[in-house]
């Protein structure tokens, strides 16, 4: 299953083995993801990492011959004409084609596949991958101190760093596609790794060859995941016509319509915590449970318990302010109060 598969290799990660000799002279590393939009399946952080040395070789490698060409052409060509309008047709054409060739994401499947499988091949370089299972996403963004998104995201591009590093690779220049702010972000690398030269860009896998070749990593590695994807659910008639996985994506849709359950929502594939589930939890059975976390946050003034419904930590999206039912003790679930028992916290 995906959560199995991630238990093993998620967020331990997998990638190159060992340090080669390269790693220890200074080195430099990219890093971008694949499916942060996606309401199924993992997001999947990526790096790339080779010598400096090998910057100019990397650039003609096939993921990023194209971006070399065009780099070259556009000086050739600027440099022979002057006209103003004929620059700007040229530099609209270089970056069409720059980001369309460049972009894992425009490339199909089987490309992808193949440039995946020379880069593990090429002993001058070394990749490794974070896979974040769509359980613990929603985990994360659904908790009473709520992470979001770019805070998960930070943390596992800067846990790629951490792990590069201590295999004692020698980084000294990272590219990172950003998340939010880019100078915001590149300070807050900065600052944990202050011996490593940040650059964050919008874009930053249709700019640095490096980057697009930990692009072509991540989004191989979900499309790897989603399409071995094992159910850890027995009920019946499940299947992986998911189409995308995109909210968007009118096969996606469909697929959550099929597989949604009236007590126990959706299959682990699925973040919960994305809005376009939001729509099908008000069709489910509403749940309350004891609020049993501390005496501070779980008993009201007069000291007695509290009950939450779902809704009340955000699962159901639609009912955004905490819905919170004051009640005796006698509201506890009957099976506790009859053997009298009580949350312990300290043995």
């Amino acid at each position: 299953s995906l959560s199995t598969r991630v238990e093993k290799i998620g967020r331990e990660g997998m990638g190159s083995e060992g340090i080669r000799e390269w790693g220890s002279k200074p080195c430099m590393m990219g890093i971008d993801e694949a499916g942060r939009g996606p309401v199924l399946g993992p997001m999947v952080y990526g790096c790339l990492y080779c010598s400096v040395s090998y910057k100019d070789t990397l650039s003609t490698l096939s993921f990023a011959a194209s971006l070399y060409k065009f780099e070259l052409l556009e000086q050739v060509v600027l440099n022979i004409v002057s006209e103003w309008f004929i620059s700007v047709l040229l530099v609209f054409n270089f970056f069409y084609f720059f980001h369309s060739s460049t972009d894992s994401k425009t490339l199909k499947e089987e490309k992808r596949e193949e440039l995946f499988e020379n880069l593990k091949a090429d002993e001058s370089i070394g990749w490794a991958v974070d896979i974040i299972d769509p359980r613990e996403l929603s985990a994360k963004m659904l908790k009473r101190t709520k992470i979001n998104l770019n805070e998960i995201s930070h943390d596992s591009a800067s846990g790629l760093v951490a792990r590069v590093l201590e295999l004692g690779v020698l980084l000294t220049e990272v590219y990172v596609d950003t998340v939010g702010d880019p100078e915001k972000y590149r300070i807050k690398l900065s600052e944990r790794f202050p011996s490593v030269k940040f650059v964050v860009a919008k874009k930053a896998d249709s700019l640095y060859p490096v980057v697009s070749g930990a692009s072509i990593v991540a989004k191989v590695t979900r499309d790897r995941a989603l399409r071995n994807w094992v159910p850890d659910e027995t009920a019946e008639n499940m299947h992986t016509k998911f189409g995308s996985g995109y909210p968007g994506d009118p096969a996606t849709k469909a697929w959550l319509d099929d597989h949604k359950h009236s007590v126990f929502g959706f299959p682990t594939l699925v973040r919960f915590s994305w809005g376009t589930c939001t729509p099908y939890f008000k069709k489910l059975v509403e749940v309350f449970w004891e609020a049993d976390l501390d005496e501070e946050s779980s008993s009201d003034k007069n000291g007695n318990r509290r009950q939450l419904k779902l809704s009340s930590v955000g699962v159901t999206g639609y009912k955004r302010k905490s819905e919170e039912i004051e009640s005796t003790g006698k509201s506890r679930c009957k099976f506790f109060e009859a053997r009298k028992l009580d949350l312990l916290t300290r043995f």
